[in-house]
């Protein structure tokens, strides 16, 4: 008897069963604790910036360097790009064709590589106006917290390559196919980080 092919919530593996696919579950699982543990991570660099906040030491301070419109925009870059990574997630469940997911997937890689290339002249702008981490606990916090959340975008992006290599290598097998559900999934919780980092960062930051 042979066993059926099953498929995860969200992506078909092959076949119509009802039930999920029990190692996608495991991995998927493995995900998402890592996930936590990152968002432990980033919850702890916002405490340690909200205690840090006032603290500027006589130096710049949140709403001489921060750029609202610069933060806007980055923000709906950010956003744009979770609505085309979603919709390459769609183009691979319900196509399974290689030049859609391609094609939403480079849309999603341009906009998170036009996002980190904002941030990087947000923080020359900075450093140009003697905003350095060293300068005080508030620089320090800024920018062990902000930059961070840019490392992860430079990684998801970085991950967005290999994932089209393994594409074009595999195909939509059940491995390629979990795996971008992975980055999926992380590039949706960059999102909701950014979303934090906006509103306790730079809205607040603003009014100071």
């Amino acid at each position: 008897m042979t066993q059926p092919l099953l498929r995860h919530a969200g992506i078909n593996l092959g076949g119509t069963e009802q039930h999920p696919n029990a190692n996608a579950e495991s991995g998927i699982f493995g995900f998402w604790m890592f996930l936590m543990s990152d968002a432990i991570i980033f919850a702890l660099l916002f405490a340690v910036y909200g205690t840090a906040v006032a603290a500027t030491a006589g130096g710049p301070t949140p709403a001489s360097e921060f750029k609202l419109g610069s933060a806007f925009a980055e923000t709906l870059l950010l956003l744009t790009s979770s609505l085309t990574m979603g919709l390459a997630v769609l183009a691979m469940k319900y196509d399974a064709a290689r030049r859609p997911v391609f094609a939403w997937m480079g849309i999603t890689f341009i906009l998170g590589v036009a996002f980190l290339a904002m941030e990087m002249h947000d923080f020359s702008t900075m450093f140009s106006d003697g905003a350095y981490p060293t300068r005080s606990a508030f620089l320090s916090a800024f920018f062990a917290l902000v930059p961070l959340h840019g490392l992860h975008v430079l990684a998801g992006c970085i991950w967005m390559l290999v994932m089209g290599g393994q594409v074009l290598a595999y195909g939509f097998d059940t491995r390629v196919k979990i795996n971008i559900l992975r980055l999926s999934l992380f590039w949706h919780f960059l999102d909701v980080i950014w979303i934090a980092i906006l509103t306790v960062v730079y809205l607040q930051g603003h009014v100071l």
